[in-house]
């Protein structure tokens, strides 16, 4: 995998990030360059793997006045942004698993049995979880993606904002996605900032952690 990045200094991507609300329209983020980060974003981990995390990225004019609406109180990272990430969670991402440990095998990174193992043990598993259940193990994956994202995209010289304020019962749709398999997690805005982010404090961890 090559990379594209401007930053690899790792206390200013974590430490100095912002969430941004205003960007410089101007900036535009190649489709090579947004896959780049996405293929980086997703070396997250997942629950045995199974990559549950989708993304559509919102780049037009068109698509983005048909998402205004959906997103409540964040209109000006839509209209200023290179893009909206709408990440979602893949409630049959079991269904990709031969292939997900099939790939793990050729490269050699998985025993031909332990495949075998995994695929006996592991989809019928998936098949038994609930939709709630199933809802929160690919939300909990597709966190994790997104915050790695976040990091990449600043890495490549862009900011972002995580957005949790949109209609879910209406993104899946409004982009042709089916609804009961495509849970919403996050919405990512990303560009180049014009307005820096507000800083903010954090509570102690003593406050907010225990010994046992």
């Amino acid at each position: 995998m090559t990379t594209s990045f401007k930053n690899n200094e790792f206390h200013d991507l974590m430490f100095g990030r912002k969430s941004v609300r205003v960007y410089d329209e101007k900036v535009k983020i190649s489709h090579e360059e947004m896959l780049e980060m996405i293929q980086e974003a997703t070396s997250a981990p997942s629950s045995v793997n199974l990559q549950p995390w989708r993304f559509v990225v919102i780049e037009s004019e068109a698509e983005k006045a048909k998402l205004k609406p959906l997103i409540r109180f964040n209109t000006r990272q839509n209209e200023t942004s290179s893009a909206m990430i709408l990440i979602f969670g893949d409630l049959r991402c079991h269904d990709l698993a031969e292939q997900i440990y099939d790939e793990a095998v050729e490269a050699g990174k998985m025993p031909k049995e332990v495949r075998d193992q995994q695929i006996e043990a592991i989809v019928p598993y998936y098949e038994s979880f609930s939709k709630q259940k199933m809802s929160d193990v690919v939300k909990i994956d597709a966190s994790l993606a997104a915050m790695q994202l976040m990091l990449v995209a600043r890495a490549h010289g862009y900011e972002t904002n995580p957005i949790g304020g949109f209609e879910e019962e209406l993104l899946a749709e409004a982009f042709g996605l089916d609804k009961e398999r495509y849970v919403p997690v996050m919405i990512v805005s990303i560009g180049k900032e014009v307005e820096a982010g507000f800083p903010s404090t954090r509570m102690k961890a003593e406050e907010i952690t225990s010994f046992k």
